[in-house]
């Protein structure tokens, strides 16, 4: 899943270069962007209403792709950037049936957002995964983050990581990387002259 205001057409090479590595891939857009077009859903302010419904929706989509039978046997991993990312961890903290998970500059912990405009106390409430772990399962997740970033504080996806590892019985895989300064847009729209490094990992 992309963050605000892109499309799920971003980074079509991500999409290449899993699929050489046998991975198949099932992008959607978050509501309000891409092929279900909304330029008010796209506001700052309305980032955490798209999250959630976000989230709503991905049961329906794995669903469909189970249906298919094309993907019987197959391991199932959940990924997000930005907003997307921060559907992906919310819908982690529910029952689920994925294997692993990939987020990008993202965040577990909203309370380091409360000075920008998507924040709302009463979705907070609601969703900050990091007051939801009860319902955690230990999963493989990767984390990458740029240490700059302008728009989601690394600080606060660290909280997140340690908190989620606190609880792991093998913490390990649960795995956290930082790049310093990328000289990405805002140092959060991907990871700049660490892209390659990034592609590695993922």
């Amino acid at each position: 899943m992309h963050g605000r205001t892109v499309t799920k057409e971003l980074d079509p090479g991500r999409y290449l270069r899993l699929a050489r590595a046998g991975i198949a891939t099932c992008a959607v857009d978050l509501p309000g962007h891409g092929e279900r077009l909304d330029a008010l859903r796209q506001a700052p302010e309305e980032t955490l209403g798209v999250v959630e419904q976000m989230v709503g929706e991905l049961d329906a989509v794995v669903a469909d792709l189970i249906a298919s039978g094309e993907h019987l046997g197959c391991k199932r991993a959940l990924g997000g950037m930005s907003a997307g990312g921060m559907a992906a961890l919310v819908r982690l903290t529910r029952p689920h049936t994925f294997d692993a998970a990939v987020v990008e500059c993202t965040t577990g912990s909203w309370r380091w957002q409360q000075h920008r405009a998507m924040f709302d106390a009463a979705r907070v409430a609601a969703m900050n995964p990091i007051d939801h772990l009860q319902n955690w399962r230990e999963i493989p997740l990767l984390a990458l983050h740029n240490s700059e970033d302008e728009w989601i504080p690394v600080d606060g996806q660290r909280e997140f990581i340690e908190a989620v590892r606190a609880r792991a019985t093998h913490p390990e895989v649960v795995q956290f990387h930082v790049y310093g300064p990328t000289g990405a847009p805002f140092e959060h729209a991907g990871f700049g002259r660490m892209a390659s490094d990034a592609k590695e990992r993922v």
